[in-house]
C-alpha cells in the first residue's frame, strides 16, 4: 500500500453510501467504534453537525472527522486517521477543514476530548491553538472494561491569530502548498 498524503486527498461531506467505509475506519482506530445506525442518525441533521471524509486518489477512506454545533461552540465529536496514512498532513487538514466550517457557521469556539495516551493528535491540537481546559476521569471506556481519562481542550476565541493561521496554512507543510482541494466549502 502506498501512503497517501495531504495533497492527493479530497476532503467532502459525508454521506449515506460513507458509512459501512466510516464503520470500518473506526474499528482500526477506536476500541469502542460508533456503530453504522448511529453514523446514519448524525447524517440527518446536517443544521447542527458537519460529517467530513477524507478520500484518496483512489477514492478510499482514508479519514473522517465529525463536529456538532451547541449554540454558539463547536464539539469536534470524532476525527480519525487510517493508520496506514497517519502523519501524512491529513489530519491535519481533515481538522482544518471542520474548522473552517465552524467558522462559517459563526461559532465563537472549539472544544474536544482526546484521550490521555495519544500524543500524536494532542499535539496536532496544539498546533491549532487547542489548550487543556481540565480532565474527565475514565471518559474512555474500552470494550475490556479498561478505562482512560479524557483531556479536554478548548479554542476560547476562534479568532485567534495563531488559530487562523493554523487553519490557513494546514497541509502547506506537507506538499509546499496545495490547492485545497473540497466539494464543500470547509
Amino acid at each position: 500500500m502506498i501512503k497517501v498524503v495531504a495533497a492527493q486527498v479530497l476532503i467532502r461531506a459525508m454521506s449515506a453510501a460513507d458509512v459501512p467505509a466510516v464503520r470500518a475506519l473506526d474499528a482500526l482506530v477506536q476500541p469502542s467504534p460508533w456503530s453504522e445506525e448511529f453514523l446514519r442518525e448524525q447524517l440527518v441533521d446536517t443544521a447542527s453537525r458537519t460529517l467530513l471524509v477524507a478520500e484518496g486518489p483512489d477514492g478510499s477512506q482514508v479519514g473522517h472527522a465529525a463536529l456538532v454545533v451547541l449554540a454558539d461552540e463547536g464539539h469536534v465529536t470524532s476525527i480519525a486517521v487510517d493508520p496506514a496514512h497517519q502523519r501524512s498532513g491529513i489530519g491535519s487538514r481533515i481538522l482544518a477543514a471542520l474548522c473552517r466550517d465552524a467558522l462559517a457557521r459563526g461559532l465563537s469556539a472549539l472544544t474536544l476530548e482526546v484521550r490521555a495516551s495519544n500524543s500524536a493528535a494532542i499535539g496536532l491540537y496544539r498546533q491549532f491553538g487547542f489548550a487543556p481546559a481540565g480532565v474527565r476521569p475514565r471518559y474512555y471506556v474500552d470494550p475490556d472494561g479498561l478505562t482512560e481519562d479524557a483531556l479536554v481542550l478548548w479554542i476560547h476565541d476562534m479568532s485567534d491569530p495563531v488559530f487562523l493561521l493554523a487553519v490557513e496554512t494546514a497541509g502547506v507543510e506537507a506538499d509546499g502548498g496545495f490547492a485545497d482541494r473540497t466539494r464543500r466549502s470547509f
